[in-house]
């Protein structure tokens, strides 16, 4: 039987206002990860600056950039191509008139395979992301990579198995989840980090396919709204179990090696998509 080995990882940091800082802090954390031979490798979400939807402020508009001309996507691109790393990358894209919460796939070779554009967007205390993001228009995607197939969700659409769904049928083999997610600030005592862990390991499950996801950590303020992230990054394997955890104060990579053609044979061994019955889902676009 064949043997096909890839090793994947999870940042988790802490990020400030300075973007070139924050960028040091993921090419730091990025060659890190390199050192322990991952080769697709997963920063948080906007980790350009703060997480600046806790509230409504035009000036954050003047941060987004063509994913061409963005400073991160520009640098980690180099980045991809020195160290032969594929890395999804998360920025605030301007596109004309339209802003989009989007990440780029930078392929080992340095290449941008394309841009995925997160399809749902949250409206909430803390989380005021319409106000600066139109919804996504790339669809769901999996992208063929120098190391693995993999698909990307970003953030919110981590709660929905029609987009893990969606990505493996697209022939996705692994499932990376940037995110930026902490307190509540209408219920100071709920943190969800368990059932927002559960509803992904949910989606390998069903899927049959590893999940890497990455969060950031740490309290940031946006002129006075204060808001703190709960970390617990991880990597789950294709029966949901997770692999390995970061807590809510760990700062650092996560590093896990899979092997895709045992995992191929698993899925098709289970026959969760030989099973399906798209003749019986109508309702599912209600």
């Amino acid at each position: 039987m064949t043997s096909r080995t890839v090793t994947v990882a999870a940042i988790q940091s802490a990020f400030g206002h300075d973007m070139m800082a924050n960028l040091d802090k993921v090419e730091a954390l990025i060659c890190d990860a390199a050192k322990e031979n991952a080769q697709v490798i997963l920063p948080p979400e906007l980790f350009q600056g703060i997480y600046f939807p806790t509230q409504q402020d035009p000036r954050w508009f003047e941060t987004a950039y063509p994913a061409a001309e963005h400073p991160c996507v520009r640098a980690l691109q180099k980045i991809a191509k020195s160290l032969d790393v594929v890395i999804p990358i998360s920025f605030f894209e301007k596109d004309g008139p339209r802003y989009y919460n989007s990440v780029a796939i930078a392929d080992a070779g340095g290449e941008i395979l394309g841009v995925y554009r997160k399809s749902h967007i949250p409206d909430g205390p803390g989380y005021q992301e319409k106000y600066y993001f139109r919804p996504g228009d790339t669809g769901f995607r999996a992208w063929k990579t120098k190391h693995a197939v993999i698909g990307v969700g970003i953030c919110w659409d981590q709660w929905y198995p029609e987009a893990a769904r969606a990505m493996v049928l697209e022939g996705a083999e692994l499932l990376f989840y940037p995110t930026a997610i902490g307190s509540e600030p209408y219920d100071e005592t709920l943190d969800t980090h368990a059932r927002w862990q559960r509803a992904m390991q949910g989606h390998a499950v069903a899927n049959a396919v590893p999940v890497v996801a990455a969060n950031r950590i740490g309290v940031e303020d946006n002129d006075g709204v204060s808001q703190s992230y709960y970390g617990h990054s991880f990597i789950a394997d294709h029966t949901g179990e997770l692999m390995t955890t970061f807590g809510d104060t760990d700062e650092g990579v996560l590093v896990t090696s899979f092997d895709l053609d045992e995992i191929a044979r698993y899925r098709a061994e289970w026959g969760f998509f030989r099973d399906r019955r798209t003749d019986l889902y109508g309702t599912i676009n209600l």
